[in-house]
């Protein structure tokens, strides 16, 4: 909050209404968010899915007395001994903006995040009425429901987006969140990819039932297991292109369906894809490597192949959308302890961050950022691909503060004029091209002024 405040300008302000506006809840949430999902519906092909992943992340806080920190296990821990850590836990949806026909990358931009913290435990000795409401509790707040409950959400505020009703929503998840509590309670009109288990068991549907008594079965011959899937050499591999990690690959894949699936259950067919391991080098000329083979399953049979398999590749933007989120914007670093901030901080950060990625998208279609600031000398030998979100923030930075830091190098050139000093080039603040070689031709220490513009520019990154 005072980071927001110093760059308002708002420091010797009084600074009530800032903490007033998260506090009152005078923040909408959805309303916020509805702005980044209709911009990325409006840019999509008429009745094209909208490919969106969710998963939750941890925001990390020190104080235990904070509304809905709990203690959690720490993702970076390693396998043979986990930690844990203090936090808070957000639930996010981000949704896949294409940039040209598939197989083409795509941004991930979130369009929905709530804070979804663990049920409050009770003391040892508490009476048994609350041990009863804690479990109770465990079931409504528990993240498989409440993923389920935002899905639903998600497709509800679709229909009544322009183009939304005819709109399909393709959802992307990982093993945590394909369970029963997801499958069994999607809305119309909504797909699910994620990934299943090697050894997960499943089975044909039933077919040629007799008319005689008993009850009808629900499923049918047990079907292979993923697994055994991949090791059968009778079923072919096929190749579908799909664009990861900057270029374009040709995956190996093997289908079976529909599929029963007692955890989805016997009214939900299946689709099952394998994947097979990609083969990679570390680097030129060392020995050829290979990742670990992949395992998804869809809730929509007929769903195009491409379609499913760029779906969950895009969904590893979320990753990145979590990584940015909390090292470059700060989302949960605001040190709040009113429960309705705590809440409304990390979802306003969150669209902060939305709309300049959408904002960015809209300027440079072609995401070619200008070099308006030079990459430090270390960085010209890894040239990147595309913008990063830094950079999209150095260049709104630049922007709004280009006039003022303009005004700054002419009085620095105007006081090295009047101390007696040399011709100095035209100053950058009448076009923002080449203001870092700009520096004044004076090696004296008394009369040498650091170049305001390079480093605050710098400083920031």
């Amino acid at each position: 909050m005072t980071g927001r405040l110093c760059a308002a300008g708002r420091q010797f302000q009084d600074w009530t209404a800032d903490y007033r506006l998260l506090a009152r809840e005078r923040v909408d949430r959805d309303e916020m968010f509805t702005v980044a999902r209709r911009e990325v519906g409006g840019q999509l092909k008429e009745k094209e899915p909208l490919v969106a992943a969710m998963d939750d992340t941890l925001l990390r806080k020190r104080g235990k007395k904070i509304s809905g920190v709990s203690y959690k296990r720490d993702p970076l821990s390693p396998p043979f001994r986990f930690n844990l850590v203090t936090g808070l836990r957000v639930l996010q949806i981000s949704a896949a903006l294409p940039l040209a026909p598939r197989p083409a990358p795509a941004l991930s931009i979130p369009i929905d995040l709530v804070h979804a913290p663990a049920a409050p435990k009770p003391k040892k000795k508490a009476p048994p009425e609350e041990w009863t409401r804690y479990r109770q509790l465990q079931k409504e707040m528990n993240l498989s429901r409440r993923g389920a409950e935002r899905i639903a959400r998600l497709r509800e505020q679709l229909d009544h987006d322009p183009g939304g009703p005819e709109r399909e929503l393709l959802m992307a998840v990982d093993g945590s969140y394909t369970n029963q509590t997801v499958l069994r309670n999607l809305p119309p009109r909504t797909a699910l990819v994620g990934r299943v288990r090697k050894d997960a068991n499943f089975f044909y549907p039933p077919h040629n039932q007799t008319a005689g008594p008993g009850r009808k079965k629900s499923y049918g011959q047990p079907a292979p297991t993923p697994e055994q899937l991949r090791q059968d050499e009778s079923v072919p591999w096929q190749t579908v292109p799909v664009f990861a990690a900057g270029k374009r690959h040709d995956f190996k894949v093997k289908t079976i369906g529909p599929l029963l699936w007692k955890t989805a259950g016997p009214d939900r067919p299946l689709l099952l894809v394998v994947i097979a391991p990609l083969g990679y080098r570390p680097r030129k000329g060392s020995k050829l490597l290979y990742r670990q083979p992949a395992y998804l399953i869809a809730t929509s049979p007929q769903l195009e192949l491409p379609l499913l398999l760029q779906a969950y590749v895009w969904r590893w933007g979320i990753e990145v959308n979590f990584r940015d989120q909390k090292q470059i914007v700060g989302v949960g670093q605001a040190q709040l302890r009113n429960q309705n901030s705590v809440q409304l901080d990390p979802a306003l950060a969150t669209a902060a961050y939305a709309f300049l990625i959408l904002a960015a998208k809209n300027a440079f279609p072609k995401l070619e950022l200008a070099p308006t600031l030079p990459p430090p000398k270390w960085r010209k030998s890894r040239p990147s691909s595309k913008p990063s979100t830094q950079d999209w923030i150095n260049l709104l930075r630049l922007e709004l503060w280009g006039e003022a830091l303009a005004r700054s190098d002419r009085e620095d050139i105007t006081t090295l004029r009047r101390q007696g000093g040399m011709d100095h080039e035209r100053s950058s603040g009448e076009n923002f091209s080449g203001f870092v070689n700009a520096a004044p031709n004076i090696t004296k220490p008394l009369k040498s002024l650091p170049r305001l513009t390079s480093a605050l520019l710098y400083v920031c990154n």
